[in-house]
């Protein structure tokens, strides 16, 4: 960063997104809803946010060296992410991945300068197949000595969600009943609630997960195809106390939701963002008119496309 506190070229685009109330899809016998337009970080998601923290993290604690690998396992974003945040800070990134997650994800990985493992998984994300991916990405930094950011237990990244919530709360003035969003290392959901709170101390925080592989809920781990959460085990930064309930989502649901909030809303999103908002909506109909409640629309709907929303 310069003495101002801005950090240079387009690293400074990060964060600071709009948000936006769903004039349609929340009809007027419900609460608002609120969405944050995540898409408008500069690879079009909100993992820029966890990227560029976990990056300058390791930098300020000396764990991160100049020029050094950094190796991470992920699902897609946090992939692309961390690949334009290594390119415009000059670590050279490996990223052990899957086919189970949208093609252009693992194009844009590339096209920043990433070195990609793809793991199979045809048939979708399995309950190992995360685990499957963590290690390997292991087993690369052990072999090769690279530091890992190992994001589902890295918690650098909660500072870069905390700006988020922070962010919330001043678009909003203060108004806000209701905070949902689905979790994969929860990071987003732990640091922006954690700033709701402060500010907002009774909002009601809901963790989302597909119904599919409802964990969370006490449930088995189990196949689905909404990318960025349902790993299959429970979050390990996330405890019982960081959340007042837990909403499970059909899968069905959530692509018909993103399919319906482009179509009548106007807004392109992908899976994940789809099922945030089919919870935003129950969570709209449960509160009623002159409550608030607001999720993230985490990435574009334009990395879903080469499968047709995602399925």
């Amino acid at each position: 960063m310069d003495g101002n506190g801005t950090r240079p070229g387009l690293l400074g685009a990060i964060g600071r997104t709009p948000v936006v109330r769903l004039e349609r899809l929340a009809g007027p016998e419900r609460a608002e809803v609120w969405l944050k337009l995540e898409s408008a970080n500069p690879t079009g998601s909100y993992k820029d946010r966890m990227a560029l923290a976990m990056i300058e993290g390791a930098e300020r604690s000396g764990r991160l060296s100049p020029g050094q690998t950094v190796v991470e396992y992920t699902g897609g974003s946090t992939g692309s992410s961390l690949a334009f945040v290594c390119a415009l800070k000059g670590y050279p990134l490996r990223i052990v991945t899957s086919d189970a997650f949208a093609p252009e994800k693992l194009w844009t990985m590339r096209a920043f300068g990433a070195e990609l493992e793809i793991i199979p998984s045809p048939e979708g994300i399995t309950p190992r197949l995360i685990p499957s991916l963590m290690e390997r990405a292991a087993e690369i930094v052990e072999e090769t000595g690279a530091y890992a950011t190992d994001q589902f237990v890295n918690r650098d990244m909660l500072a870069g969600y905390e700006e988020l919530g922070d962010e919330l709360v001043e678009q909003l003035d203060g108004r806000l009943d209701a905070f949902c969003a689905y979790v994969g290392t929860a990071g987003c959901f732990l640091g922006t609630t954690r700033a709701l709170r402060r500010a907002i101390p009774g909002v009601h925080r809901v963790v989302l997960e597909p119904a599919e592989s409802p964990v969370i809920s006490g449930g088995r781990a189990g196949t689905h195809h909404v990318e960025g959460g349902g790993a299959g085990f429970w979050p390990p930064l996330l405890t019982r106390e960081d959340f007042d309930e837990v909403l499970a989502i059909p899968e069905a649901e959530a692509f018909a939701t993103a399919e319906r909030a482009a179509r009548v809303e106007g807004l392109l999103c992908g899976p994940s963002a789809g099922l945030n908002i089919a919870a935003a909506l129950r969570l709209a109909e449960r509160l009623g008119p002159g409550a608030r409640v607001a999720t993230t629309n985490v990435d574009s709907g334009l990395k879903y496309l080469a499968r047709g929303g995602g399925r």
